[in-house]
Order: structure tokens, then C-alpha cells, then sequence
């Protein structure tokens, strides 16, 4: 096997196609390897049926996988052929990418890459440009979405995360039962569940058919959810549940502690879980022995000792993580407007709806 064989058999290169030299410049670490075809070949077109003959060629300078620690490029004579019509097309070779510059494994291992590392520190490794590693990244993924086919989808989650410094956010809706992302838009309002429902009829789905959706507290989701997925069953997701309810019994710690020193400290102690206190933290959260004495006319919660160490008892917000977190839509959440003025009312909670696993119009108590 001499030289060009065996680069032909390295690159899974086929006939047609063949090596036709390499040049290596060891000053400039680059291997440059040129690939012909055989000459007098026709080749074939796509939706047009036959063998065409050549018109011309073009020469296309392709980046391929490094060669030990040296750059690799293709140099490949690409035909222009001639149709029955008389029009002239490019055909390009299967190994060819989906981008103009790269063979198809280079983007290939460019998007394992950026599945892991972020854009700049990709475009370091492969010594490209931010924007040529993004455009290739871009390029799969809008093939990706135009392929995607929503027909089976009913059961969805979203949620939104800042995108960069500042309040720019995007929100994402995921597929709960393929573990996948189906759908990201910029925002955070109603306006989200608005496209995403367009973006269902766009790829053989309808929003009717979405059963379950999985959300945060969110009035704008709740709002657009009611306006654009009206069969679905809303879920409050448990992490929000719970942090409303260690909000509420922490604001009732911080009003009953002017009269009971002995829990100023307590934060932690009262919302950690109790296999994870240390032996002080779980000493101070059991209680003190003394009694507890209140001022007249200060409020306080109808418990046998009303502090917060025993309302942990009666009222714990951790017990919330054995609940299932399903409300009906139209019980989803009463009063939002006005919580930002209830935020240390212990009995805020009672104009949430339950989120039990029992029926959605009991008050939680």
C-alpha cells in the first residue's frame, strides 16, 4: 500500500473519488491532501433521475480532523454537472458538511465538542472563529428543529434561565416523557406558551394534545397555559411549592423571635432537613425547655407553644416534598396580585389551593 492509499483508506475515501497527493509544511504544521475523481465519470443529482456528464469544476479548500497535532485540509476538485434541462449544478461528495469549509466528521466533532465546552473555548481547541464554531452549531440545529415531528408529545415542563448577564431570559419547554428539549424561545411571559403552541401545529402536533404541563408559579405561564394549552392539567413544580412555604415559616421566625431570643440563629436549623443538622442544629430545633411568654395583642401561630421551633412540627415545609404537586387549572393560584404585601403573614398559604393528591379545592391548612 503506497502513500495516497493509505490516506484514501484513513479518509473512507471511494471510487470515484481518490487521493490525488499530499504536501505537508511542517513550518506552517498543515497537511493539505488532494482529492480528484476519475475523469470521464458522470455523476447524479438529487429529484433528477440519470447520470449527468461534467460541465466544470470548482476547487474547495475543506478543514478535516487534525492530523496528530497538525491541521489537515482537503483540497477537492467538486464537479458542476449538466443537466436535461441545461441548467448546471454542484454536486457535492457525501463527506462534504452541511457548511461551506469543513468535511462532515470536522463539524461532527465540533458539535461533540460544544455539547461539552462553551463556543470560546471550542473555537481555541480547533482554532477557529467564535462565529464559525456557533454558525456550525446553528446550522445542525436548524435541521434538527425542521425535522422534529411533536405528534406523540403530551406531557411537557417549562421554565426560563437568564442567558446572560442583566434580565435577558429564554424559556425552555421540554419533552417530560423523552427527557429532551423540544422548544426554546426568547422570554419569560404568556407570550412563550403562545409559541410554543404555534410551534405544535408547525411540526404535525396541536395544542389540544398536550395533556400535563409542568411550570413554576409563574402568573405569566399560568396566564398564557389557560389562554393557549386549554386541556391541559397544570403542575406546580415541588421546588416552588416548597420555597413559599420555608418563605412563610421563616417570616414567622423572624416576628416571634422579638419575643423569644432564643431563635434568632434558627434559619438554617428550621429549613434544613433533619438528616442534615449537626448535633447543636438539632438540639436548638427541637426546642428549649423554658417557657415561652408573649406580649398581649402580639399575633402568633395557634399552636400549644407558639414558636417557631414548634410550628416546625405542625406546619414543616419539607413534609411538602412527599406531595404531589398537582393542582387543577382552574384552581391553579388566587390572590398572586396581592402576595408581595403578605410576605410575613403566616397565614398566607390558605389562598393557595392545595397541592395535594387530594381533590384541588381544599384550602391547605
Amino acid at each position: 500500500m503506497n502513500q495516497t492509499q493509505l490516506f484514501e483508506a484513513a479518509l473512507g475515501i471511494t471510487a470515484p473519488w481518490y487521493v490525488q497527493g499530499v504536501d505537508f509544511d511542517a513550518a506552517r504544521r498543515e497537511l493539505t491532501i488532494a482529492v480528484d475523481f476519475v475523469a470521464g465519470t458522470r455523476f447524479s443529482y438529487p429529484s433528477v433521475g440519470g447520470e449527468h456528464p461534467v460541465h466544470d469544476t470548482q476547487i474547495k479548500r475543506l478543514r478535516h480532523l487534525n492530523f496528530f497535532q497538525h491541521e489537515c485540509f482537503l483540497e477537492v476538485r467538486v464537479p458542476r454537472v449538466r443537466l436535461p434541462d441545461g441548467s448546471v449544478r454542484l454536486v457535492q461528495p457525501d463527506w462534504i458538511g452541511k457548511l461551506d469549509g469543513f468535511t462532515l466528521l470536522f463539524e461532527a466533532f465540533v458539535l461533540a465538542l460544544c455539547r461539552e465546552m462553551t463556543f470560546a473555548a471550542v473555537a481555541r481547541l480547533v482554532n477557529l472563529s467564535w462565529y464559525r464554531v456557533k454558525a456550525i452549531c446553528d446550522r445542525y440545529v436548524d435541521l434538527a428543529v425542521a425535522a422534529t415531528d411533536l405528534s406523540g408529545l403530551s406531557t411537557v415542563a417549562i421554565d426560563e434561565t437568564s442567558c446572560r448577564r442583566g434580565h435577558d431570559y429564554v424559556s425552555l419547554v421540554a419533552d417530560m416523557d423523552e427527557r429532551r428539549v423540544v422548544f426554546v424561545t426568547p422570554g419569560k411571559d404568556a407570550g412563550v406558551v403562545e409559541r410554543f403552541a404555534s410551534h405544535l401545529e408547525e411540526h404535525n402536533a396541536t395544542p389540544a394534545q398536550i395533556r400535563s404541563v409542568s411550570i413554576d408559579m409563574s402568573p405569566a405561564f399560568i396566564k398564557g397555559v389557560d389562554e393557549h394549552l386549554p386541556d391541559a392539567r397544570v403542575t406546580f413544580d415541588k421546588f416552588h411549592v416548597i420555597a413559599h412555604a420555608s418563605k412563610a415559616l421563616d417570616g414567622v421566625r423572624r416576628e416571634q423571635q422579638k419575643t423569644d431570643p432564643a431563635l434568632k440563629g434558627m434559619r438554617w436549623p428550621l429549613l434544613k432537613d433533619a438528616d442534615k443538622l449537626n448535633l447543636a442544629q438539632t438540639d436548638r430545633s427541637r426546642g428549649a425547655d423554658q417557657p415561652v411568654h408573649h406580649q398581649p395583642n402580639r399575633p402568633c401561630l395557634d399552636v400549644p407553644r407558639a414558636t417557631a421551633r414548634d410550628s416546625r412540627s405542625q406546619a414543616d415545609p419539607r413534609r411538602l416534598q412527599d406531595v404531589a404537586p398537582v393542582v387543577q387549572r382552574r384552581h391553579a393560584f388566587q390572590g398572586r396580585a396581592h402576595e408581595g404585601r403578605r410576605t410575613h403573614d403566616p397565614s398566607s398559604f390558605r389562598r393557595h389551593r392545595r397541592v395535594g393528591p387530594d381533590a384541588p379545592d381544599q384550602w391547605l391548612h
